[in-house]
């Protein structure tokens, strides 16, 4: 990477925390094994510092459910109801808009497929609270979207109970609905396995990459390189969202694939890079290139996505993002991977060897992502 376009990077970075967009922040560029890593800001371990990296827990998880795959303990397009009963015969709204109770059942099973590629039938509804009456019904469950708070959610059990007293949102495999497939992957893990998610996730991803700092939970003899997470008011002031010694220092009852782990730069960085290689001690090349390739329909992308036009240049893998088409200088056809809402991003950029790692600990107000995220993806591109 070029020395000066460097500075230039640093400068564009350091812009953000002295205006007070961020806090803090760590970038880690990884070009070709290569790292450039930068730390600007308010942050308690430097480069070390721990972040809730919240939706960049879905890859991890989906990886996790693709070494099962390998093992034929899961098959892509086998139901899920033989393991989670309370998903083995849904019903389905009628209409998005219309009453709770006005259902049909549904035309197919929910498979592993269905929650891998995010289809399974429920998810974000990407519209004011209230728009819809089964939005109410689904606050009402407990299970309204938002940001992870892993302290007041319950447990397995109770959530597929909740859940699976929803009518889904579509039939399992027609339309692409964000989120919540991948709180039931990890539960699927878990009961595909007879162990909790945080230990086939250590056994099956953070020790073979030697992820020491990831989980679902700080313990106390690292408490003190937990960033301060915060969010921002409707009037625009910043808060504090969670203390390290909030929700993320104790374990929780749940263990949430689609938003719950921490992480560091460096941890991600091994995660991403096993990808980048092809799978490395974790997957084989061919469930990474499965993985990292599209896997929705021209159907299951209609009428959806994050925010208008997602699809037009992204597409979704398993558990992550896909750049399908070029209209901006970061955005190489193939690069992937997924961001976390409370402040972070973490991309691989296979035509160009490039790991992309950002860091905050502000929470995004929107799915377009703030400002620092174009910016860091911007001026990582531009140092080529």
């Amino acid at each position: 990477m070029d020395q000066v376009r460097l500075t230039r990077h640093r400068d564009v970075m350091a812009r953000h925390v002295d205006s007070g967009a961020v806090p803090g922040v760590v970038s880690l560029l990884d070009h070709g094994g290569e790292a450039h890593v930068l730390v600007l800001g308010d942050l308690p371990a430097g480069a070390d510092t721990i972040f809730r990296i919240s939706s960049m827990t879905k890859p991890v998880v989906t990886a996790a459910a693709l070494t099962l795959v390998e093992e034929c303990l899961l098959r892509l397009d086998d139901p899920i109801g033989d393991l989670i009963p309370e998903l083995a015969s849904p019903r389905v709204l009628k209409a998005v808009d219309g009453p709770v109770d006005d259902t049909v059942p549904a035309a197919r099973p929910i498979t592993v497929r269905h929650l891998m590629n995010s289809t399974f039938g429920q998810g974000v509804i990407m519209a004011a609270p209230g728009t819809h009456p089964v939005q109410a019904a689904i606050a009402a469950a407990g299970l309204e979207p938002g940001p992870p708070t892993p302290q007041s959610t319950p447990d397995s059990a109770k959530l597929m109970s909740l859940l699976g007293t929803l009518p889904l949102l579509s039939h399992p495999g027609e339309k692409w609905w964000y989120n919540t497939a991948y709180d039931v992957l990890g539960v699927l893990i878990e009961r595909a396995t007879g162990q909790s998610l945080d230990v086939v996730l250590n056994e099956r991803i953070f020790a073979p990459l030697g992820m020491r700092d990831t989980g679902f939970h700080v313990p106390a003899d690292k408490i003190d390189r937990l960033a301060t997470a915060y969010s921002t008011t409707d009037s625009g002031e910043r808060v504090v969202y969670d203390p390290p010694q909030g929700q993320w220092s104790t374990p929780a009852a749940f263990f949430s694939g689609a938003g719950g782990l921490v992480s560091t730069a460096t941890d991600y960085r091994a995660f991403l890079a096993a990808l980048r290689s092809g799978g490395g001690p974790i997957l084989s090349r061919p469930s990474v290139l499965t993985m990292t390739s599209d896997q929705l329909t021209a159907a299951q992308k209609a009428g959806g996505g994050l925010v208008e036009g997602f699809f037009d240049t992204t597409t979704w893998g398993f558990g992550l993002s896909v750049v399908t088409a070029r209209d901006d200088l970061h955005k190489t056809p193939g690069r992937f991977g997924w961001e976390g809402g409370l402040g972070t991003s973490g991309q691989v950029d296979p035509a160009e060897d490039l790991i992309t790692i950002l860091l905050t600990q502000q929470a995004w107000t929107s799915p377009a992502g703030p400002k620092v995220y174009s910016d860091f993806l911007t001026s990582a591109y531009q140092a080529l």
